[in-house]
């Protein structure tokens, strides 16, 4: 019985000991009703991801008559168009347009031609009553010379003033024939001037009454090589069709696409676009048709933002070659793109709902065994996903998707100072998708 109080004493000890460890722990209760996540390593992609259109690569315009502008048809109403995707052979009627504006401007070369026929014919007319005059008054002009002649001649035995006389009349006779031969040359060559200018004006109301029945022959729209029928776009988005109107300066009606070579075209705002380049590769799925799987190249970046139709963000235009060849493929159809922008064959990440930010200071809540470690951690890149981790945890650290009740209450547990991000150096965490959740959350909650 002399053990007794020993034993008593022993006892005593540990229940002391329990009580301290269930104090220690008091202050970070158990997380095991947190949902958790552990901290991989593998590999690691960032995407961005958008919607875009397919188009041809190449196409040929199907167009208005070429020389419309020239005849004064600046802008042309699309009168009838074959529906959207019927296949065409060469020569067969795609559209046409309205003829009332240029049949208008044919009745009036029309009147302007009969006019200046006209005019060419009076003036050939003139023409030749006045030459016919002027030969008829060198005729007179000559008889009279030689009749003056004669007088001349036979004056040889009459008085001296009698012969002086003579001289005179026939000198004169002999200078109104050089005049009325003078005047026919130059009333030939006023002739001849009226009739090319009268001619140059009925030839040119001859080549736009040409040119006018010409643009409207083409009118009547054909194809220009066989293939599908796709509307164009115009500035506002909106497709050409019947009622559009087509101006001599952008005068496609519709394209005819070659559907062996396709791409799709996408906008990408302004933060996610300095992480595209050209040459990325893309995954593109299609909306019509969910389980087919294409890949793909980024061909361009544009360099300037653009505003679109009722949008107010900047975006900017990508284009993204498809790269394998599909008969299903059809211009408009919407398409799903993931730009992979970058991709790490080695990587310890978390889920992107366990990464907090607060103050330019980015932690997690770690899992300690029955306590919670409020701690900082290194992100680096990011996707709609996941966050690498560079610093601040290792393969297999437990970390809570939401914050513990008493989150208020931890210590931040900063990483040494070696080790420590600059502020500098950190990444922009809004720019990315989610990250921006993350953050007004943390506001919201006083992470």
């Amino acid at each position: 019985m002399r053990f007794v109080p020993k034993r008593r004493y022993l006892i005593a000890g540990g229940v002391v000991l329990l009580l301290a460890i269930w104090l220690l722990a008091r202050g970070s209760p158990p997380a095991d009703h947190a949902i958790l996540a552990t901290a991989t390593r593998g590999p690691f992609t960032a995407t961005v991801t958008t919607s875009g259109e397919l188009r041809a690569k190449e196409s040929v315009q199907i167009t208005a008559p070429a020389g419309a502008m020239q005849v004064g048809a600046w802008q042309m109403r699309i009168q009838s168009l074959v529906p959207e995707g019927t296949i065409v052979k060469t020569g067969d009627v795609v559209a046409d347009l309205d003829r009332s504006t240029l049949g208008t401007r044919l009745t009036d070369v029309n009147l302007a031609l009969e006019k200046a026929e006209a005019q060419d014919e009076q003036a050939m007319l003139d023409s030749a009553l006045t030459l016919s005059q002027a030969r008829e008054t060198i005729r007179n002009d000559s008889l009279d010379l030689e009749s003056k002649r004669l007088a001349k001649e036979q004056a040889v035995y009459e008085a001296p003033t009698v012969q002086r006389q003579t001289e005179i009349d026939f000198e004169r006779a002999q200078r109104a024939l050089a005049q009325s031969q003078s005047d026919l040359r130059t009333r030939t060559q006023q002739a001849e001037a009226k009739m090319r200018e009268m001619g140059t004006e009925v030839e040119h109301q001859r080549n736009l009454q040409k040119q006018i029945q010409d643009v409207m022959a083409g009118f009547t729209i054909r194809a220009p090589s066989p293939g599908m029928v796709i509307y164009v776009r115009e500035w506002n988005g909106k497709k050409r069709t019947v009622g559009s109107q087509v101006y001599a300066y952008e005068p496609a009606v519709a394209t005819l696409p070659d559907l062996t070579h396709m791409e799709s075209v996408t906008y990408v705002n302004e933060i996610d676009v300095r992480r595209l380049a050209v040459g990325q590769s893309v995954a593109l799925t299609l909306d019509a048709d969910p389980g087919k799987h294409l890949t793909g190249k980024v061909a361009s970046v544009a360099n300037v933002g653009e505003q679109r139709p009722n949008t107010d963000a900047k975006v900017f235009e990508v284009h993204i070659t498809v790269l394998e060849t599909d008969t299903t493929l059809r211009p408009g159809m919407t398409t799903g793109n993931a730009i992979e922008t970058l991709r790490l064959p080695d990587a310890l990440v978390i889920p992107l709902e366990a990464m907090y930010s607060d103050s330019g200071v980015t932690y997690a809540y770690r899992q300690s065994g029955s306590r919670v470690v409020k701690q900082e951690i290194a992100a680096g890149e990011m996707n709609d996903h996941e966050v690498v981790v560079e610093r601040g945890l290792a393969k297999g650290d437990r970390v809570l998707l939401s914050a513990p009740a008493n989150a208020g209450g931890l210590k931040l547990v900063r990483l040494p100072t070696g080790a420590r991000p600059a502020a500098t150096a950190r990444r922009d965490t809004a720019g990315a998708p989610g990250a921006r959740a993350r953050a007004g959350a943390a506001a919201v909650g006083g992470r």
